[in-house]
């Protein structure tokens, strides 16, 4: 083997190996953007907590629902936030209703696992209402 051709295959494998690196510092990078963006637009569970409004408990107590009241402050209009409380799982809760331009919750369960929030019909757990990402 010659020494050009050797000086070419190194050069081969130098290229492959940079190429490697590239794509995995790529994947990485794309990974904690996807992540990030997640996490800022559309995670609800980084909502305010608020004030608390009411509460209603589904027929068969499994869950309940609470609702807070936020205020943006001066620049932002109030919005509403619903907490799904699951009774029978040592409290442990979901954020599942959040809108804007609301001060009050009207809450109905209609059965066990459907409730109403101000219009908008739930199944939980599972369903959520984010009006961020409504048409």
């Amino acid at each position: 083997m010659s020494a050009n051709a050797a000086f070419e295959s190194d050069k081969k494998r130098v290229f492959k190996e940079v190429m490697t690196i590239f794509l995995i510092v790529g994947v990485i990078v794309a990974a904690i953007i996807a992540f990030a963006g997640y996490w800022l637009f559309y995670d609800m569970d980084r909502l305010s907590q608020g004030e608390f409004l009411t509460e209603e408990t589904s027929p068969d107590g499994a869950y309940t629902l609470k609702a807070y009241v936020t205020n943006g402050g001066a620049t932002v209009s109030y919005a509403v936030r619903g907490e799904l409380i699951f009774n029978e799982k040592d409290g442990k809760s979901e954020t599942i209703y959040w809108n804007y331009r609301e001060e009050t919750a009207d809450i109905t369960w209609t059965d066990d696992d459907t409730v109403i929030i101000n219009g908008e019909t739930l199944n939980v757990p599972g369903e959520t209402y984010d009006y961020r990402h409504q048409e």
